[in-house]
Formats: structure tokens, C-alpha cells, sequence
């Protein structure tokens, strides 16, 4: 990333923010606290952020997200980022870091000089990819055993130490993975509940995975209430027939917020009643004819819509 921002650079984002308070009130942008904003998980707009992070966030800001959700193992320097993030008007409370794929203290590190209150796991491999092999990584996900999850537990649990000695929490976000059902009649999801410390490790709920796994986010959400501070929107054209597969065809069915048929709405209630803070717009690749860009505008529209109902 670009430790000065050009002349040309500059003017372009004045431009935006002009004519996004001119479009919408200066309150809009600083007035309200962040957390009245619906957010954004940049691993949506990672090609963008490589190439234009400046502008990519004044970008996002004139849409009118008012927070994003960092994407840590993308970022090759917080402290620069950071500031990037304050110039474009946005805050930056949570981030996903690279929980399972280096070292905790690392990740930890990571996370506190970026500024965010939660560090989020993406997914929690027991072990990093050996070379880099993310089929390895995907074929050991999608067959984790009961024990296997408990490790996960005891892991999450370590973190969440290690994160509160640093005044930051942690929270485990779901995938699809964590909903098969064990000889036992328990989900992986199940453990991760049971044997982790409430008061080290939240919740992030991606209601759009639990979906797509045939769990129901908004009783999951009720069941948890005041443990999950964050939420994520990922919408599917079809849940049938559910997978807790991850790296199948049910990522080829993510569609815009609010075209497909996954329960968002249910869900947002359901958080909104379990004292969550923040709703953020997870959509991963493909955008269906659009740049991630104009995906993330439908996408704001939509949860923007949900949290003024």
C-alpha cells in the first residue's frame, strides 16, 4: 500500500466526500455513532483495496457504510491502514486476523495496533496449510470430527485469554462446516458452544453459512443472546439441498443481499433482540455482472434498509 497519497488521489476523495454530504448531510457521515451504520467485511472488495485503498474506503464512506470489518491477513501495514481508514470517515471496531494460519500473539499484535475492539477468526484451522495447500485445508474442514471441534473449543479459548490480557475480545465466525450433525445428535456448532468459555470468545454469526447448512440463524441468535456482537448478511439463491460442505457449489449461489432466499430478515430481528452491535455485509465473490463496488451499494441498501425498519 501507498505510504503518501498522490495530488490526483486527494482531489478525487474530497470530490466524494463533498458529494456524499451534500447527497446525504454531514450527520450522516459523522453524526451517528458506527455502529448505527450497516458495515462491511473488505475481503469483498480485497482486489480493490490492493489497488486503490484510499479511495476504495472514500468510496465505501460515500455510500454510507460507517464502519468496515478489516480482512488483517490482507493488510501488509496496520498502523498506514489505520489511517486510511480514519481519512475516509469510517471506523474500523472488528477484523478478521490470521487465527490458525500464524502465531496468536502475532494475529493479536495485528489487531491491537489496528485499533478494533473484536479480532475474528475467518476460519480456525487446528494447523496451518502445509505449503500453502488450501485443498488440504478445505478437505480437513469438511471432515473435522467431535474431538476435532473440541480442540477448536480449547483453541478459541486460549485466544480469548490471550486477547482480554490485550484489553481486545475475540469472536469465532461460522462457516457451514460447523453444522454437521455427530453420532451424538450434536453439531460441531454444538461443542464450539458448549465447551468454550462465554466470557472469552463471542460470536460471529454468518447467518447466510448457518443457512446454507439447514440451521436456522434467528433461534440460533435467540439461544445466544448478549454473546454475539456482529453480524453478517450473505445471501444464496437456493438452500436446497443443505451443505456443510465448504468449497462446494454452495458458494456459486451467493447473490445480492435480499434477491436470494436465505432468512436475513429473521435473522436481523432475532440480533437486534439479542443486544447485537454491528451488521455487516459479508458477500463473497461471484458479483453476477456487477464490480464488487456496485455489489457493496445493493448490498448497503439493503441492510440500511433493514436497520431503519
Amino acid at each position: 500500500m501507498p505510504a503518501l497519497y498522490s495530488r490526483r488521489s486527494l482531489l478525487v476523495r474530497s470530490a466524494v466526500f463533498f458529494a456524499a454530504a451534500q447527497t446525504a448531510g454531514l450527520t450522516r457521515l459523522w453524526g451517528a455513532s458506527p455502529n448505527t451504520k450497516p458495515g462491511v467485511q473488505l475481503f469483498m472488495l480485497a482486489d480493490e483495496i490492493k489497488k486503490d485503498p484510499a479511495g476504495t474506503l472514500a468510496g465505501l464512506a460515500a455510500m454510507g457504510y460507517g464502519y468496515v470489518e478489516a480482512f488483517g491477513m490482507g493488510i501488509q501495514n496496520m498502523a498506514e491502514f489505520k489511517k486510511m481508514v480514519a481519512d475516509a470517515g469510517l471506523a474500523c471496531p472488528c477484523g478478521h486476523f490470521g487465527f490458525g494460519f500464524e502465531d496468536t500473539e502475532k494475529a493479536l499484535d495485528d489487531a491491537a495496533v489496528l485499533g478494533v475492539r473484536y479480532a475474528i477468526s475467518s476460519i480456525l484451522p487446528l494447523a496451518p496449510p502445509k505449503n500453502g495447500d488450501f485443498r488440504e485445508l478445505f478437505t480437513k474442514l469438511n471432515h473435522l470430527s467431535a474431538d476435532d471441534f473440541k480442540q477448536m473449543a480449547e483453541f478459541s479459548n486460549r485466544i480469548g485469554e490471550s486477547a482480554r490480557r490485550r484489553g481486545l475480545e475475540f469472536a469465532y465466525h461460522n462457516h457451514n462446516i460447523e453444522f454437521r450433525r455427530f453420532e451424538t445428535g450434536l453439531t460441531g456448532y454444538d461443542i464450539l458452544l458448549k465447551e468454550t468459555d462465554h466470557a472469552l470468545v463471542k460470536l460471529e454469526v454468518d447467518a447466510g453459512w448457518m443457512a446454507a447448512a439447514g440451521a436456522d440463524p434467528a433461534s440460533i441468535i435467540a439461544a445466544n443472546a448478549g454473546r454475539i456482537p456482529m453480524l453478517h448478511f450473505k445471501d444464496l439463491s437456493t438452500l436446497t439441498p443443505a451443505t456443510t460442505e465448504l468449497g462446494g457449489d454452495a458458494s456459486k449461489h451467493i447473490v445480492d443481499l435480499g434477491t436470494g432466499v436465505a432468512p436475513l430478515k429473521a435473522a436481523f430481528q432475532a440480533a437486534r433482540k439479542a443486544s447485537t452491535e454491528y451488521f455487516i455485509v459479508d458477500h463473497d465473490p461471484p458479483f453476477h455482472n456487477k464490480t464488487a463496488l456496485e455489489a457493496a451499494k445493493v448490498d448497503f441498501d439493503y441492510v440500511a434498509g433493514l436497520m431503519a425498519s
